[in-house]
C-alpha cells in the first residue's frame, strides 16, 4: 500500500497548493492549522495573507494577537488563532526559533495536537509517524474494511495502530513525505464522502470496501453532533464621525477574543441598554443568518446613532475608524461596517 501511494503521489496526487514542496516546518504547520475543519479553497486566500504578512514565526511571535485575530476574521473556530500566536512565542522562547524535529515534541506546543505534530514531523522531517486526520479515516477504513465505530475510543486507537502499521518502512526522508501527502490527496481527490472515484483509485485492487461494493458505508461513526440555533441582536452604536462602541468578547464563547459589537438576547434588554431619548432613533436592519459548524445564528442588527458623551449600559468602548478598522473582528460584523 504505501509504495502505490508515493507512486501515485508523484504521478497523481496534488501539487499546486502553496504548502507543497516544502519542508519548511512554518509553512506546513500554518497551512495544517487553518486546514482544520476548512476546505482547502477557503484557506488559499488566507495563506497567502497570513505568509505576505507574517513570512516567517520570528514576525508572527512578535505580532500583536489583535492582529494575527484581524487576519484570521472569517476563517473560524478563533481559538486556532489564539493557539497559532502562543505556539510561534514558544517555538521563540522554547526552542530557539526553531520548531521541533519529532512529532512528541511537536505536541507540547499549544494548538497542535497527534495528528497535526504527525504531519509536520513526517512531512518535514521524513519521521515514521501517522496522521489521522478525516481525510485519512476515510481512506484507511475503506482500504482495510474497519467497520468500528470511531466514535468509540477503542476503535479509534485501534484506527491508529493500523495507520502505524501501514506506513512506508526504508528510505523514510523521501518516502514519509510523499505517502502522507498521497494519502491526504487520495481522500481529498479520489477517495472521497460521495461517489468515489474507486476506478482510478491506486488501491481498489486491494481495498475491502471496493470489494463488498460499499465504499460510502465508510467510516462508520454513530454518535453526531445536532445542529442547533441562537437569536442574537447586536447594538450597532455609531457616532457622527464613525466611532463604535466595541467591547472584546470573552474567552471561551462565541467570537472569543475579538472586538465585537455589543449582543443581546433579546430585543428588550437591547433597548434597555439604552437611554430613553434615543429609542425613537433606532434603525432596524434586516436580520441574517450566520452558519456555525454545529450552529446557525440568526443576527438582528439595531443600529443607532449617539454622541460620544453618551454611552450605552454595555461593556465597551468608543472607538474610532483608524482604531477599530485593523481590528480582529467577526466575519458578519465586518459584514455589516463593509455594506
Amino acid at each position: 500500500m504505501a509504495q502505490r501511494l508515493v507512486h501515485w503521489q508523484g504521478q497523481h496526487g496534488r501539487h499546486h497548493l502553496p504548502w507543497q514542496h516544502t519542508r519548511d516546518p512554518y509553512r506546513v504547520w500554518l497551512s495544517e492549522i487553518m486546514l482544520q475543519q476548512t476546505q482547502v479553497a477557503t484557506v488559499l486566500g488566507y495563506f497567502s495573507r497570513f505568509m505576505q504578512q507574517f513570512p516567517d514565526v520570528v514576525a508572527l511571535a512578535q505580532a500583536p494577537q489583535d492582529q494575527v485575530l484581524s487576519l484570521w476574521a472569517g476563517l473560524g473556530y478563533y481559538s486556532r488563532a489564539r493557539n497559532l500566536h502562543r505556539c510561534a512565542q514558544d517555538v521563540m522562547r522554547l526552542h530557539g526559533g526553531r520548531f521541533p524535529h519529532t512529532s512528541a515534541q511537536l505536541q507540547t506546543l499549544p494548538g497542535i495536537g497527534r495528528s497535526t505534530a504527525a504531519a509536520i514531523a513526517s512531512l518535514c522531517f521524513g519521521e515514521r509517524v501517522a496522521i489521522l486526520d478525516g481525510n485519512v479515516k476515510r481512506v484507511l477504513t475503506r482500504y482495510l474494511g474497519f467497520d468500528g465505530d470511531l466514535a468509540r475510543s477503542v476503535h479509534e486507537r485501534s484506527l491508529w495502530t493500523e495507520a502505524a502499521r501501514l506506513l512506508p518502512e526504508d528510505d523514510l526522508c523521501n518516502n514519509m513525505p510523499h505517502y502522507t501527502q498521497g494519502i491526504m490527496d487520495l481522500g481529498a481527490t479520489v477517495c472521497t464522502t460521495k461517489k468515489p472515484a474507486c476506478e482510478v483509485c491506486p488501491l481498489h485492487e486491494q481495498c475491502q470496501a471496493f470489494a463488498q461494493g460499499s465504499p460510502e458505508n465508510y467510516p462508520v461513526k454513530t454518535r453526531k453532533l445536532k445542529r442547533s440555533s441562537q437569536s442574537i441582536w447586536l447594538l450597532w452604536a455609531t457616532t457622527d464621525d464613525g466611532a463604535l462602541w466595541l467591547s472584546r468578547r470573552p474567552t471561551p464563547g462565541v467570537w472569543a477574543g475579538l472586538y465585537c459589537f455589543a449582543l443581546f438576547d433579546e430585543p428588550a434588554a437591547l433597548q434597555a441598554a439604552l437611554p430613553a431619548q434615543l429609542h425613537s432613533q433606532i434603525q432596524t436592519v434586516p436580520t441574517f443568518k450566520h452558519v456555525l459548524t454545529h450552529k446557525d445564528l440568526f443576527l438582528h442588527p439595531v443600529r443607532v446613532e449617539m454622541t460620544r458623551e453618551t454611552r450605552p449600559d454595555a461593556d465597551g468602548a468608543w472607538f474610532d475608524r483608524s482604531q477599530w478598522a485593523p481590528l480582529g473582528m467577526p466575519a458578519p460584523i465586518k459584514k455589516l461596517l463593509t455594506q
